[in-house]
C-alpha cells in the first residue's frame, strides 16, 4: 500500500495566504490540507479535532501569537510537528519559535517545493530553518568553533549535531556506533555543559553554532 499522504493545517488570519498555500501543496502528491484556520483558538480546535502531522502557523495571529500556538500544542498535541511561517527574517524571532516548540521558522518567501519538503523534514523530526536565518543565527552565536571545541567532546559534537537532526537516542546509537546507554550519557553531558533542560534547546545551540545545516531554506547554500 502507498504511504498515506502528510497531513497539513493551514493557519493564517488571511484567507488569500491561506488559498495560496493550500494550492502551492495541493501540486505535492503526497501531501493533503485537512484544514484551515485564522486564528489561534481555531488552530488548536482544528489541530486537537483534525489530528494533523504539521501545522503551518503565521507568527502573528489577531487572538494570540503563533509562539503561543506552538507553545500550546507542543504541551497538548506533541504529536503535530507546528512550522513557523513568517514574513519577518528576525533571527530574535527564530530562537523564541523554536523555544516555544516549533519544529522550524520559514519564511513566506519559499516557494512551494521548500515549503514541501519542510513538512516532510519536520514530519521526520528534524529541526528546518530557511537557509538565510540559520546563517544568522550562526553569525550571533555564543561563538565560533573555538568555543565549541573548547566546551564540548568530539563525540558530545556528533550527538549534539544528530539531536539537531531530530535523531532519537536509538538513531543516534546507530548512527555513531554505541549503546544506547552511551548516547543516553552523553546527552547528559551535553545538557549539563550547555546549560539547557531539552532536546530542543541544544538541538537550537547546534544549529546557531553550525554544528547542523538548516534541512530546508529559500535563499540557497
Amino acid at each position: 500500500m502507498p504511504p498515506a499522504a502528510l497531513r497539513v493545517l493551514v493557519v493564517d488570519d488571511h484567507a488569500l495566504v491561506r488559498e495560496g498555500i493550500r494550492e502551492l501543496l495541493s501540486q505535492q502528491a503526497d501531501m493533503e490540507i485537512v484544514g484551515e484556520a485564522g486564528t489561534a483558538a481555531g488552530a488548536i480546535e482544528s489541530a486537537s479535532r483534525l489530528q494533523p502531522d504539521v501545522a503551518l502557523v503565521d507568527i502573528r495571529l489577531p487572538d494570540r501569537s503563533g509562539l503561543a500556538v506552538a507553545a500550546e500544542m507542543q504541551r497538548d498535541l506533541p504529536e503535530v510537528r507546528v512550522l513557523i511561517v513568517s514574513a519577518f527574517d528576525d533571527a530574535g524571532y527564530v530562537v523564541e519559535a523554536l523555544l516555544h516548540g516549533a519544529a522550524g521558522y520559514l519564511l513566506k518567501t519559499a516557494s512551494g517545493d521548500e515549503l514541501a519538503e519542510a513538512c516532510r523534514t519536520a514530519n521526520a523530526g528534524a529541526v528546518v530553518l530557511d537557509a538565510a536565518l540559520a546563517r544568522g543565527l550562526a553569525r550571533r552565536g555564543l561563538g565560533g568553533s573555538d568555543e565549541v571545541s573548547s566546551l564540548l567532546t568530539s563525540r558530545e559534537v556528533e550527538v549534539a549535531a544528530g539531536l539537531a537532526r531530530g535523531f532519537s537516542n536509538k538513531q543516534l546509537a546507530a548512527d555513531l556506533g554505541i549503546g544506547v546507554r552511551t548516547i543516553e550519557g552523553h546527552i547528559t553531558e551535553l545538557f549539563a555543559k550547555l546549560g539547557v533542560t531539552s532536546r530542543t534547546e541544544a538541538a537550537l545551540w547546534a544549529v546557531s553554532h553550525g554544528l547542523a545545516p538548516a534541512e530546508a531554506g529559500s535563499s540557497g547554500p
